[in-house]
């Protein structure tokens, strides 16, 4: 196959995985209220379903890059699509909160070998003069999934049952193993430094001890000490890795690469920008089914709107980087991000649907900007044989701070039960869209203090290059 073909073919085929995950979590999301019924569980309980999968995905993305090195990565592509169209079945043949929350985890042990493998992919069978545009041709199909997923996956639940919102996975993933055993090219196994398996525990559960625990907290059914102890334990974890990679010659996550300050601010300003985005998913359905009465099917026809004003973004984010620069859109999207999110707390039954269309659709717009500078910036000021090590740092940050983010997003609304001695209603989630508004504007502090043509070599800020949006993120 030609360099051209290879460039043409390599992103569409990728991006099967991507539409895959990035369906699966915004249909769970819509679906949420129904299968806890079902399982005989409530919703906010059975976010720690969401938050499994995205721990387990915290804890094994780290180590992709070594398995794609040690095994091959299109042979360990193939397996991560298996491993999730397993977890799927299994999702769907769950009756019980501790079932569900294991095949949750199953299946973030497939995803998070499929989507940084597949950016593993991607680069090396990419000339560096193609990557943008192979970059774009594979984000705009990985679109598809959160676009189709809320409107999908409310349809099915309401009209037929939940467990058919995993099994939609199987036929995906039988094209994609099929397409990526066709069409990928080769890529032979290469030589690699042992495993940092002391750094890999460590790290381990460091994410799971966190993300856990702070969802423990929120659940009614397990004392709050349990989550307060298992938070200590993940932050001692997360101390001692600090040191362990301080002193060891080959560790799984090099911290060094947090001296540089441009790759600094755009995972920390990044990640707690994540956090509000994460909240939201998970909180806008109950909302609107457990505040306003929707059924699934409904709430998903509202919440696509977010993934639409994402998908249009992709059309224009390139020109306005190129226009104004890293430093401004960054500073304008976390500001007008947070301003929307607050705006969502105020919603009630009686707000008008295209008012609320509206005010998604523009947040779906901005958090696709957001993350399509922030994800460039990532590599803004990263030498080549650092790259590995930034993709690995970079999708952990970003898998961890969405875990985060719904684990906010619930506790909030468990807080304010707590203390007002209310059911969740509307009170409760203006509070909680009050909450993760102001974590997402913290990010302001941090990209106001950039220069203002920070990473202008990839933005095309005064240069000529224009930026990609890191595919994982929608």
């Amino acid at each position: 196959m030609s360099s051209a073909s290879i460039n043409r073919t390599t992103p569409l085929i990728l991006a099967v995985a991507l539409f895959m995950e990035n369906m699966d979590s915004t249909v769970i999301s819509t679906s949420l209220p129904a299968i806890a019924t079902d399982i005989g569980t409530s919703p906010i309980a059975l976010k720690l379903a969401l938050t499994a999968y995205l721990v387990s995905l915290a804890i094994f993305i780290p180590i992709s890059s070594w398995m794609a090195d040690r095994f091959g990565a299109k042979r360990v592509f193939r397996v991560a699509i298996g491993v999730f169209m397993v977890g799927s079945i299994a999702c769907a043949l769950s009756n019980s909160l501790g079932a569900f929350v294991l095949a949750r985890f199953l299946q973030g042990m497939g995803g998070s070998m499929m989507t940084p493998v597949a950016r593993l992919v991607l680069v090396r069978t990419t000339e560096k003069s193609g990557l943008v545009s192979a970059m774009a041709t594979l984000t705009i199909p990985a679109l598809i999934g959160p676009l189709v997923g809320p409107p999908v996956g409310g349809f099915i639940t309401t009209f037929f049952a939940w467990h058919w919102i995993f099994l939609i996975n199987i036929p995906i993933g039988i094209v994609g193993i099929w397409l990526s055993g066709r069409f990928l090219p080769e890529i032979p196994p290469e030589p690699t430094q042992p495993v940092d398996v002391k750094g890999f525990f460590l790290s381990a559960i460091a994410a799971s001890g966190i993300v856990f625990g702070l969802s423990v907290v929120s659940l009614p059914a397990l004392p709050p000490v349990v989550g307060a102890m298992t938070i200590s334990v993940g932050v001692v974890c997360a101390l001692l890795y600090i040191q362990h990679a301080r002193q060891t010659a080959y560790p799984l996550l090099d911290l060094k690469l947090f001296s540089n300050p441009v790759f600094r601010t755009a995972i920390v300003g990044g990640s707690l920008f994540r956090i509000g985005v994460g909240a939201t998913p998970f909180l806008l359905p109950l909302l609107f089914q457990l505040g306003f009465g929707l059924t699934p099917f409904q709430s998903g026809m509202i919440t696509f709107a977010t993934a639409a004003g994402a998908l249009s973004m992709k059309f224009v984010a390139p020109r306005i980087l190129r226009l104004i620069g890293f430093r401004t859109v960054l500073l304008v999207a976390s500001g007008a991000s947070a301003c929307l999110i607050a705006i969502n707390g105020f919603f009630t039954a009686q707000t008008p649907y295209l008012v609320v269309l509206s005010v998604l659709f523009l947040a779906g717009f901005l958090r696709s900007l957001f993350f399509t500078s922030s994800n460039a910036l990532v590599f803004a000021d990263v030498e080549p044989a650092q790259s590995g090590q930034a993709t690995a740092i970079s999708a952990a940050a970003q898998q961890i701070t969405v875990a985060l983010g719904v684990a906010v997003g619930g506790g909030a609304l468990e807080l304010w039960s707590l203390f007002t001695d209310q059911a969740i209603g509307g009170a409760g989630f203006t509070f909680a869209f009050l909450v993760i508004a102001v974590i997402t504007a913290m990010p302001i502090l941090m990209f106001a203090r950039m220069a203002p043509d920070a990473g202008g070599a990839i933005s095309g800020h005064r240069k000529s290059e224009m930026p990609a949006e890191e595919p994982q993120q929608l």
